[in-house]
């Protein structure tokens, strides 16, 4: 696969991704949609959950969320037919994506949700749309973690309902302290004041945390095993898994998955895949 270097650091404040983690749902965000819409809408409305806590991804800003997932969100729901106007957007954390699915709290679930055979038992994936890898985040000064390896007797904080420190522990069999919270913005806030050595997730979650305070956290860039980012979308959804397939395709061969990946990551120095991710077929 092809990458894009881009060095130009964006810098912000932390404080800022650390307060914006209200619930709820919001207005339609700042992403592009997919034009005329090539699909059957559904109804009047289509609730998506996204993350408002990860920049770059899925950001509350005022009334909307923006950010990567947003955009591809935006642009599938308006290949099933549906306007901006008619998202409803709800924040949709780590650890109720499942529920929210099974409960019909959401119509589909795009935030940096992973594609596990576990998780294929209870929920339909779409996708994928983007593959990351898992990276590291540390303070700024913290040289003696370069990778995965290092993290043996260190404390390690991951979100509640990710597998990313599992990874790290259960797999790799490194015997690392581990610190659950409750979201990312929680994690980089346990690394600020020095109670956890580092935080564990997707490389693009960590870059965009990195770009909001660069002299505050170090992204290891030792990236390690692969996240294929899906659709989610409730049990036996065969038919519209198939239609959000058609719809991330047609967003790679049309170039605007690439436009979503510069707009978001452009300025924070994140190599991001340029490539589209085989898409899996629906069960």
């Amino acid at each position: 696969m092809r990458v894009r270097r881009i060095s130009t650091a964006l810098a912000g404040t932390a404080a800022m991704v650390l307060a914006l983690t209200a619930c709820g749902t919001a207005e339609v965000g700042g992403g592009e949609g997919g034009g005329e819409g090539g699909g059957e809408g559904g109804g009047d409305t289509i609730t998506i959950g996204v993350k408002y806590d990860q920049p770059g991804l899925g950001m509350q800003e005022g009334n909307a969320p923006v950010g990567f997932d947003v955009d591809v969100a935006t642009y599938i729901a308006g290949e099933l037919g549906y306007t901006p106007e008619q998202i409803e957007w709800t924040e949709a954390a780590s650890a109720n994506r499942e529920t929210f699915l099974q409960q019909g709290t959401v119509d589909m679930i795009i935030a940096t949700y992973s594609i596990t055979d576990e998780r294929k038992q209870v929920v339909d994936f779409g996708g994928p749309y983007y593959v990351a890898q898992q990276d590291i985040l540390v303070s700024a000064d913290n040289e003696d973690i370069q990778g995965p390896e290092d993290l043996a007797g260190k404390t390690l904080c991951s979100a509640s309902g990710s597998r990313s420190a599992n990874n790290i522990v259960d797999d790799m069999g490194i015997d690392a302290q581990l610190r659950e919270a409750g979201n990312y913005s929680e994690c980089i806030q346990l690394l600020t004041d020095g109670t956890v050595d580092a935080v564990t997730t997707d490389n693009t979650i960590l870059a965009g945390f990195a770009s909001q305070q660069p002299d505050a956290f170090r992204l290891v860039n030792n990236p390690f095993g692969e996240e294929r980012y899906g659709v989610g979308l409730p049990k036996g959804s065969t038919d519209r898994c198939e239609q959000v397939n058609q719809a991330i395709t047609k967003m790679w061969d049309e170039g605007k998955a690439v436009e979503f990946l510069e707009s978001n990551f452009g300025e924070t120095g994140f190599e991001y895949e340029e490539t589209q991710p085989e898409i899996e077929g629906c069960a």
